[in-house]
């Protein structure tokens, strides 16, 4: 199950970034978790590779959210996913996060920062599945009916 962007996705958010098009967008992430982590060869900075899937994201976590800070990003909300009501078995997730960019080039400025490298491999061993969503932002506070 995918869990990182491929080539492709990074070319085509590549082109937007470089765009006149470009500008404020929230990414939504969609994660469902291991449910023991599953590292390949030794965690960073020695960390144990015995915790849940959960607990290798939220170290992962902790430096993305410096990054996120850093390129002008905001966490919006997050929350537990519960239920899928409508979807097939593949489509559950544990948590649902709302991620505000001020643009798609500050977003792969996360995504591609050096630091945050060094600690993917705690996001590559929480995650079973994970999806993240590019939303336009221009309809979050429009009236009903719009």
């Amino acid at each position: 199950m995918p869990i990182n962007p491929d080539a492709q996705q990074i070319a085509a958010l590549s082109a937007l970034a470089a765009s006149d098009q470009d500008g404020p967008l929230v990414m939504l992430n969609l994660n469902r978790y291991r449910e023991r982590a599953a590292y390949v060869g030794e965690p960073p900075c020695g960390s144990s590779p015995e915790v849940s899937g959960r607990e290798a994201y939220e170290r992962y976590g902790l430096t993305a959210l410096k990054v996120l800070n850093r390129v002008g990003g905001t966490i919006l909300w997050h929350t537990q996913a519960t239920m899928t009501v409508i979807g097939e078995d593949s489509d559950q997730y544990d948590e649902v996060i709302a991620v505000s960019y001020p643009s798609a080039k500050a977003f792969l400025e996360l995504a591609l920062d050096p630091t945050l490298g060094e600690v993917l491999a705690h996001r590559e061993a929480g995650l079973e599945r994970a999806a993240i969503i590019r939303c336009d932002v221009g309809y979050l506070n429009a009236p009903a009916g719009s």
